[in-house]
């Protein structure tokens, strides 16, 4: 592996250990229902977005919690030595793309039938320190 190589693949992993993230697939809750707690969290410190989602009263936030929660544990993972307090971690982004549907029928009046969807989706979130993001 040449030198220039070497350099930038260091570089890459470098960057790499700044930002963590999680995943929630096939998440039972309507991508439009997921959204509006995403909305809440998008930006924030993490502190202040776990705070948010605990003392929220919607279903999907309980489980945005634990999905946050499962990107700090994925961070630390990555920076042993770091603490979390001092890195000033924020959710640079939170993604809430739409699932698999299930599609089931409802007896409707004079033999007829209409169709439900009912709706999955699949989350990530991404953690980044504030400092980057100032620097970029």
């Amino acid at each position: 592996m040449g030198v220039r190589k070497r350099e930038t693949a260091d570089a890459r992993k470098e960057a790499k250990k700044s930002i963590a993230f999680a995943k929630l697939n096939n998440c039972p809750t309507s991508p439009r229902k997921m959204r509006i707690v995403a909305d809440l969290v998008r930006g924030q410190k993490v502190e202040l977005a776990l705070n948010i989602l605990r003392f929220n009263s919607k279903e999907a936030s309980n489980k945005l919690e634990k999905l946050l929660l499962s990107a700090i544990a994925n961070w630390q993972a990555k920076n042993e030595d770091a603490s979390l307090e001092d890195a000033g971690l924020i959710v640079k982004e939170i993604r809430v793309d739409g699932g698999a549907m299930l599609k089931r029928l409802r007896p409707a009046p004079q033999g007829r039938a209409h169709r439900i969807r009912k709706r999955s989706n699949h989350v990530t979130i991404v953690l980044g320190s504030n400092n980057n993001t100032q620097s970029n």
